[in-house]
């Protein structure tokens, strides 16, 4: 089992990895001194570990279907028919989807109680579970309503994973395969539990450094632009790890194109994406004028369009980048139908993982 700590003032908690380690959740109730948990489970109940308190288990669903307000106040609703005090907690175990709305309405419920993860998949226990990051969407696009609010605890339970179609593991390689380009070592070829560990390192001392996305934490959204409209404009056929792996590529061809890295960087980009066996290429379906528009929209932009760019010190928020070069850049990125580019992950070998 690995621990790894997140250390930021009063919101200090300790992130769990390794098999089995949900077990451990009734002694994180008993130290958080709860007397009730509402556990919101996107999991069989089988797979929901004891709380050791009264505990009311409402159902939820991954997918970004309920990511919304919607869904954030009826779980509260839930609370207050629960008897849900500020003493107690909530308890999210799911996906990301899952640690987003049960962390979001955590953070609303009488201003705040304390909520702890359980993230079941690959792409939450490497970033969703993490951090402290809450929010759904709305309409406009992905994210654009939500909180900080740290987690009393993170349990990354690797048994989880061993539940997860392919498709869903490999969806969480693309958040992997990211932190190659914002301060991680080479991940290849290391054994699963580990690459959890050091993506889960590399984010805890970025959020210890800058809890508030003020500064270096914008790092993290390392191929998020693109990718975060690239779901939106698929109506999420293209899940968030895959289209973060095309939003990489992409980031690394604006950053060639900006002069900012050489052309063997740029193709370190693609070589990485496609060693993890996730898409590379926009959907031809997809129009470089709604993805535009989409980009404009992102939370990270003040004004014009910002991007997360490698450069000679590494990576960094570029802001106001010129829309003409945005446009050239994807305009030259390869294509391919969206059915080929789900099919590529669904039937990638994971030998090498």
């Amino acid at each position: 089992m690995a621990s790894i700590p997140l250390r930021i003032g009063d919101h200090s908690y300790d992130v769990l990895i390794g098999p089995g380690v949900r077990t451990s959740l009734a002694e994180v109730v008993r130290r958080l001194g709860a007397k009730r948990a509402v556990v919101v489970s996107a999991r069989p109940e089988e797979w929901v570990p004891d709380t050791g308190v009264e505990t009311l288990l409402l159902p939820a669903r991954d997918g970004e279907q309920d990511k919304t307000l919607t869904t954030v106040e009826k779980l509260c609703g839930e609370f207050v028919r629960f008897g849900l005090t500020r003493s107690d907690v909530v308890v999210s175990c799911g996906g990301g989807t899952t640690t987003d709305v049960v962390g979001l309405a955590a953070a609303l419920y009488h201003r705040g109680v304390a909520v702890v993860h359980l993230p079941t998949s690959l792409l939450a226990q490497v970033d969703a579970g993490v951090g402290g990051k809450t929010a759904v969407n709305l309409p406009a696009g992905k994210n654009l309503v939500g909180a900080y609010w740290q987690p009393s605890a993170v349990l990354c339970d690797t048994d989880y994973l061993s539940t997860l179609p392919r498709r869903e593991l490999l969806n969480g390689y693309g958040e992997i395969a990211r932190c190659h380009f914002i301060g991680a070592a080479d991940l290849r070829g290391l054994p699963l539990p580990d690459q959890i560990a050091a993506s889960v390192s590399l984010k805890a001392r970025i959020v210890e450094a800058d809890e508030r996305d003020t500064g270096i934490r914008h790092i993290l959204n390392y191929g998020h632009t693109l990718g975060h409209a690239l779901e939106k404009a698929s109506d999420f056929a293209l899940r968030h790890g895959e289209a973060v792996a095309i939003g990489t590529v992409y980031a690394g061809r604006l950053a060639g194109a900006l002069g900012r890295i050489d052309e063997a960087r740029v193709a370190e980009h693609q070589d990485i994406v496609e060693y993890y066996g996730l898409p590379a290429a926009l959907p031809e379906e997809t129009a470089p004028a709604a993805l535009m528009r989409l980009m404009r929209h992102d939370k990270k932009a003040i004004s014009g369009l910002a991007f997360v760019l490698d450069g000679p010190t590494g990576a960094e928020l570029v802001d106001d980048v010129p829309h003409e070069v945005v446009a050239r850049v994807l305009d030259r990125m390869p294509r391919a139908p969206l059915a080929d580019l789900v099919d590529l992950v669904d039937t990638t070998d994971m030998a090498r993982s």
